[in-house]
């Protein structure tokens, strides 16, 4: 799990245009978890990948916290769906391979499910309490 930035004298501020990119792209995800069918949004997901290159952990570390700023600050739901979502498509913008995780978990009598983003050994964003889940699809671009 990435905590700090991996750079120790750098301002700890997301870029504004990153900012930017992830707020459409979170509101973007948003929308389509809403008004797409979830194999439609797997198909999409789940393509070759474009690139054989891996985020690096500063890469990694301001897509999460640009997409996790967003997360907090909507006013509706964005949790780990979403935000995996929008971390996904951030990397491919960059050219950079994914791994979108789904898994589930049974708590308190209740199927819990998470999303979870990597790019080749990189955590990126939901990466946290990943462990916890059983893995049920691997969506890779």
């Amino acid at each position: 799990m990435i905590r700090q930035s991996p750079l120790r004298n750098h301002d700890r501020r997301a870029p504004a245009a990153l900012l930017a990119e992830a707020g459409a792209a979170i509101v973007a995800a948003s929308v389509a978890i809403r008004m797409t069918e979830f194999r439609e949004l797997a198909a999409r997901l789940d393509r070759p990948p474009s690139a054989q290159r891996v985020a690096d952990p500063e890469t990694a570390y301001w897509v999460r916290r640009a997409v996790l700023a967003w997360g907090r600050r909507l006013p509706w739901r964005a949790k780990c769906f979403e935000q995996g979502l929008a971390a996904a498509w951030m990397l491919r913008r960059r050219g950079l391979a994914y791994t979108v995780h789904y898994g589930a978990a049974k708590r308190e009598g209740r199927l819990d499910a998470h999303v979870w983003v990597t790019s080749g050994e990189t955590p990126v964003v939901g990466c946290e309490n990943s462990e916890a889940f059983s893995l049920l699809a691997t969506f890779t671009g």
